[in-house]
């Protein structure tokens, strides 16, 4: 992944404290050799969450154990305004992967035109740059989704009222981008 982006890795892990984390460390380090163009640095977890706080751009790829990924991601969600809007992938050996809004199926709001759909959709965008190399198609649904956002159209995990946004649910704001997706 970090080939395919910046060439710049993060792994995190506490092995200061853990031997499983130490473990992870060497592994890490063991295969970086195989990647010598990538950039790899290590991180601590709970310094990993201050500089999401504080400066989240310094990231590209990041690569962690579960229980560090998902509470990271979390944290990410914050930052980012809402769990809504945060894609992501587990990918194992090949270029294929499971594809999911790291919120899951959230079944306490489903059926209530209120769940905001486009974790969802950055995960699809997500699956054909990485699992089927159609790198413009995503960059359609990106664009598209950062065009519909600079229009105002908000769901209500991310709507402000202050700020003159509009108030959408589900389907009209999925809507609003595939006709974004058609128009480009």
């Amino acid at each position: 992944m970090a080939q395919m982006r910046n060439k710049k890795l993060t792994s995190v892990d506490k092995a200061n404290v853990l031997e499983s984390s130490r473990l992870w460390r060497k592994t890490v380090d063991e295969m970086s050799a195989d990647y010598p163009d990538v950039e790899v640095s290590h991180m601590y977890v709970d310094n990993m969450a201050m500089q999401i706080a504080s400066n989240p751009s310094q990231f590209d790829v990041v690569v962690t154990s579960n229980m560090f990924g998902d509470i990271l991601s979390d944290l990410l969600a914050a930052v980012c305004g809402s769990i809504g809007i945060m894609e992501s992938a587990s990918i194992g050996d090949t270029k294929l992967g499971l594809y999911e809004p790291i919120h899951g199926s959230a079944p306490d709001i489903a059926g209530k035109d209120i769940a905001n759909p486009i974790a969802t959709i950055l995960s699809s965008a997500m699956m054909m740059e990485i699992s089927f190399g159609l790198k413009e198609e995503a960059k359609a649904i990106r664009t598209a989704i950062e065009k519909v956002l600079e229009q105002g159209y908000r769901t209500p995990d991310l709507y402000n009222e202050s700020d003159g946004q509009i108030k959408v649910g589900t389907k009209e704001i999925t809507k609003k981008i595939i006709e974004e997706i058609e128009g480009e």
